[in-house]
């Protein structure tokens, strides 16, 4: 017996998307790139960013070239699946500010049939793994890396050295408070911090 596909048979997949690297890197530009890119397509997209993140605009991803996609802010990621409806494609902007629970969230909306898009730093400035972006990584179906230009030596750089004083995982800010390296510029730095 021969079974004809149909639209109405056919299951709609999804997959997640993970663009990581350091800070000045074009994480959010690639990251509203695709979602363009996407709607130009005429398919639904929802955006969220984690609601500390108020750097350049209290709902607006923003990325450093001024490009900007509106988006909503939450304070969890199990917003997000209360936020999710009929769309085809979820963005998500500075994921390392959420906790592990973004991986499931992730996970739910890709057996849904959803496209997820994530965006995020791969590590903090000490040069470690930096929340569930290592997790999401392992698991995604795509993975980006993009690169900086290490502010030392010119060479492409994927470290995110932070130039002022303090032990707080997360601290928000820009070119005043880092600075993106290459392997070799950032361990200098951590020796001479030592």
């Amino acid at each position: 017996m021969f079974l004809e596909i149909t639209d109405k048979n056919r299951t709609r997949k999804g997959w997640v998307e993970v663009i990581c690297g350091s800070m000045f890197s074009g994480k959010t530009e690639e990251l509203i790139r695709r979602l363009n890119r996407a709607k130009i397509a005429k398919q639904k997209v929802e955006i969220f960013k984690p609601s500390i993140d108020t750097r350049y605009d209290e709902e607006d991803v923003v990325s450093h070239n001024a490009n900007s996609i509106q988006s909503t802010p939450v304070d969890s990621a199990e917003q997000i699946l209360l936020m999710v409806n009929e769309v085809s494609v979820v963005g998500i902007d500075e994921a390392q500010f959420f906790d592990n629970r973004l991986i499931s969230v992730c996970n739910q909306l890709a057996d849904r049939g959803i496209r997820v898009v994530v965006a995020g730093l791969d590590m903090d400035f000490k040069g470690v793994p930096f929340g569930p972006i290592p997790h999401l990584l392992a698991t995604a179906e795509y993975v980006t890396k993009v690169h900086a230009i290490c502010m030392q030596c010119g060479d492409l750089a994927h470290y995110s050295h932070r130039t002022i004083q303090g032990d707080d995982l997360v601290v928000l800010g820009e070119t005043e408070s880092y600075e993106p390296l290459c392997r070799s510029c950032f361990n200098k730095k951590q020796k001479s911090n030592r």
